[in-house]
Order: structure tokens, then sequence, then C-alpha cells
């Protein structure tokens, strides 16, 4: 899908595109026979040995980085990095094993350094994986001396019995969401130059309908669902997981169903952080734009065999997640 709102904001998702199926087809030339899947899953998998496998996935922060430089807040955005990785491993049925993260600044201040690498270590904490360690690299004369990046790399580990995929999702499955936290680390390109650039809104500043400081809203950490899936998968209560980043619900939960079956989602049906209603007033986006660019308060769709449902959403409930129908799988 093409997003208008998110070209106007300097964001190509066709040639973000056209650059994957480029990566893809040359990462077919590097392989090896213990490649099970490689680029366009959640999680790369590699066979260790006879019915195990690790699951390795990278991502950044992307633009919210922005946010947390700008405010001086440095310690939250290492909790969206782990998410980003770890909540793509446990998409495979994997346990999240151990993480890595490298970080790149303009200049090396030692508490900012602390900071932001305090984040990755709540993150882990969070997902219950191990910080294995990491690089920092300082950019003098390429980066402003305030200026930083992000990007970690996580990998776990999951028996062929108990991997969550495409061959395991049936006609009559149910569709669970679980809450996401707010905007999570998605569309924050199109987020800054909404409602900072174009509306002027201050980051101090409580934007109605928020009832917090918009700076608070705009770097909450994004949800952590790692050990409740891996949970879930190792009770033999789900088919299958889609975690809800970029390109939202129409591009990610396709990638879990196979061919010949399609997800009905009724849109509408959950309860929806205030924040989205803010873009939609302020972003002048269509809802094909905002449901191809924002989570919409569903960080991860679970796919559910249909006597399971209930006990999933209770158990996330009572891990303190907040779990809903969204749909169901049909042919």
């Amino acid at each position: 899908m093409t997003s208008e709102a998110y070209r106007r904001a300097g964001v190509d998702l066709e040639a973000a595109a056209k650059a994957v199926e480029l990566i893809r087809e040359l990462g077919g030339g590097a392989s090896r026979p213990e490649l099970v899947e490689g680029v366009g899953g959640f999680a790369g998998l590699f066979e260790i040995a006879d019915g195990r496998f690790l699951a390795a996935a990278t991502d950044g922060v992307g633009t919210k980085l922005e946010i947390a430089r700008s405010s001086g807040r440095l310690d939250t955005v290492g909790i969206d990095l782990v998410a980003m990785c770890a909540d793509d491993v446990v998409c495979t049925g994997a346990e999240p094993l151990f993480f890595l993260d490298y970080l790149a600044v303009g200049s090396v201040d030692p508490e900012r350094v602390a900071a932001i690498v305090g984040g990755v270590a709540e993150g882990c904490r969070r997902a219950a994986c191990a910080l294995l360690g990491g690089e920092t690299a300082e950019h003098p004369g390429v980066m402003a001396p305030d200026a930083f990046d992000l990007a970690g790399f996580c990998v776990g580990i999951v028996e062929e019995e108990r991997r969550l995929g495409p061959d395991r999702v049936q006609d009559g499955d149910v569709l669970i969401g679980l809450a996401s936290s707010g905007l999570h680390a998605n569309g924050f390109s199109l987020v800054r130059d909404a409602l900072l650039e174009r509306a002027g809104h201050a980051l101090d500043a409580i934007v109605p309908p928020l009832r917090r400081p918009l700076v608070d809203e705009l770097l909450e950490p994004t949800a952590i669902y790692a050990p409740l899936v891996f949970g879930l998968g190792r009770q033999g209560a789900l088919h299958a997981a889609a975690h809800v980043t970029g390109g939202g619900i129409v591009e990610n939960l396709p990638r879990v169903l196979p061919p010949g079956l399609e997800a009905d989602v009724a849109w509408g049906s959950w309860p929806e952080p205030p924040v989205f209603g803010l873009l939609r007033a302020e972003t002048g986006a269509s809802e094909d734009d905002l449901r191809a660019t924002f989570n919409l308060g569903v960080g991860m769709v679970l796919v559910v065999p249909p006597d399971r449902a209930d006990q999933v959403i209770a158990r996330a409930e009572a891990s303190g997640s907040t779990a809903f129908p969204v749909g169901l799988v049909r042919a």
C-alpha cells in the first residue's frame, strides 16, 4: 500500500519495497544448507542440529530517536530497540536468548551513552534475554555531536515441533490482538512532520485528546510481548504470531497466512489509544494510510485455534497485557 501522507513526510514506501525485493535477490546468492528461512520473514531460521533452529532478527528505532535527542530523554529508546527485535524472533516460536546493540554517536558523552544502553538493558530484562555485548562508535565530523543512531540484533532458539508459522494456520482460526502501548517505534517520520513541524505542537504541551505531555506519549516504550508469546507457544495455544510494526496490520498479518487463506479483520472493534485520533485529525491521512503506517492499538496479532481463544485471552490478561478478538482466518 502506498501512503500519500508518508510520502509528504519524506518517506517513499514504494522505494523501500523495491529495495527489499533487490536485497532478497542478493540474499539468495549468500546461503548455506542449514538456512531454513531467510530475508522476508519476521526472523531468519538456521538449523543447528536435527530439529533445532536459531532464529535471528535485527532492527532499529527509526526517527523516534530524534524525539529522544531533542527532549534529552534517552533512557527509553533502548527498550524500543529490544522490542523491535525480540518480538520478531518470538514470532517463529523461538525463545529470545541474547541481544547485541550498536550505538553510533557524534561525540561520546559517557552519561548519555550510559542512559541509552541502560534502556537496552531494561528491554532485555523485559524480554527475558541476555545483553551479550555491543559496540559504541564515535563519528566526529559526520554526525552532529548530540546525534545518535541505534541498531540491535537478537538471537533465539526453537525446536521443530514448536515452530510457529503459515503452515500451521487453518481456516476458522481466531485472530487475537495484544494491545499496543501507543505508537511503538513506527511512523515517526509522519508523526514528527504532522505534529511538530506542521501543527507546531511543543513536546511539553498537553494536546487534546491526550491527557499528558506530548513527549510522554511519543516516548512511551514499545510493549514487549516475547515472554507471553513464547509461553503460549510452548503450551501449544498458537498457530502463528504477527508482530505489527512498519506497514501496520495490513502488511504484517499476511506474512503468516498460507496460500488460500485470508484474514477477515474487524476494524474498529478494539480500543484504540487516543494518540491515533490525534493523528487522524492532524495528518489528514486516509484510513488506508493510517492502517498502512501505524499499529492503531494492536502491537501483536496471535493466530489461535478456536478452542484456545478464551485461554489465550485469559493468559494475556493474567500477564498484564490486554487482549481482544480482532477477526478470523477464512478461505
